[in-house]
């Protein structure tokens, strides 16, 4: 009885594994096809604007990151009010609703805001280095979680490091997502035959996105960190 028992226990443990990787590689398919949606809707136009706000954000986020931490959580205020607008059939009041609430509260609780973000920016890029190192997928929320806690807990110890590394991978994300698509248009309607090289490397490679997104990270760090030539002459 006791065998039998170990072996249903066994069997139930083997599936419940199972669907746990099965549920893991979804998700993370899911953010992939997310990103790639964002890349292959935008125009040339809108690629070329978003590069350009990227590479200003790379640069120079540390001076402007109060305007960019209340439009952010402006931002997540609109998508999230839209969201519980649209529970009640009131999205266009709830998107408002959202957008102003957050931005009121962001703009007294800087601090806190800024916190909030580089915890967002710190799990998306330690769940990204999971990934790139193939770790088992089912836990790629634990590489996340330790990138959450990491990026909040360093508003409180250097609070111009926190800056730098929400600005930095927002700034590297916008101009990531428009060179994509910029590629994608010109893979698909300017060469011919078409090709899907760029695709085939994002699918295809754990290491491709992780990797952009980190290298992109940390250069803009070091961009912002950069001593002005005010401070140089000094």
């Amino acid at each position: 009885m006791s065998f039998l028992l170990l072996t249903a226990q066994s069997k139930e443990y083997v599936q419940h594994f199972e669907n746990a990787a099965e549920y893991g590689t979804r998700y993370v398919t899911q953010a992939l096809d997310f990103i790639w949606q964002q890349a292959t809707i935008l125009t040339p136009l809108q690629a070329v604007i978003g590069i350009s706000f990227g590479v200003i954000i790379l640069m120079y986020g540390l001076r402007i990151y109060k305007a960019l931490t209340v439009i952010g959580f402006g931002l997540i205020g609109l998508h999230l009010g839209l969201w519980i607008g649209t529970q009640f059939d009131r999205p266009l009041p709830g998107a408002i609703v959202g957008c102003v609430l957050l931005v009121v509260l962001a703009i007294p609780l800087i601090r806190w805001a800024v916190a909030l973000l580089g915890a967002v920016s710190g799990g998306i890029l330690a769940s990204g280095v999971w990934h790139a190192f193939n770790l088992p997928q089912e836990y790629v929320w634990a590489g996340a979680l330790i990138g959450i806690v990491a990026g909040f807990m360093v508003s409180f110890v250097m609070f111009k490091l926190c800056v730098t590394l929400f600005t930095s991978f927002s700034g590297t994300c916008l101009v990531m997502v428009g060179a994509f698509s910029l590629i994608y248009r010109f893979e698909t309607f300017q060469i011919e035959p078409p090709t899907k090289h760029l695709n085939e490397l994002y699918y295809g490679n754990h290491w491709f996105l992780p990797l952009i997104l980190f290298v992109g990270t940390m250069l803009g760090i070091l961009m912002q960190f950069r001593p002005s030539k005010g401070e140089k002459e000094k």
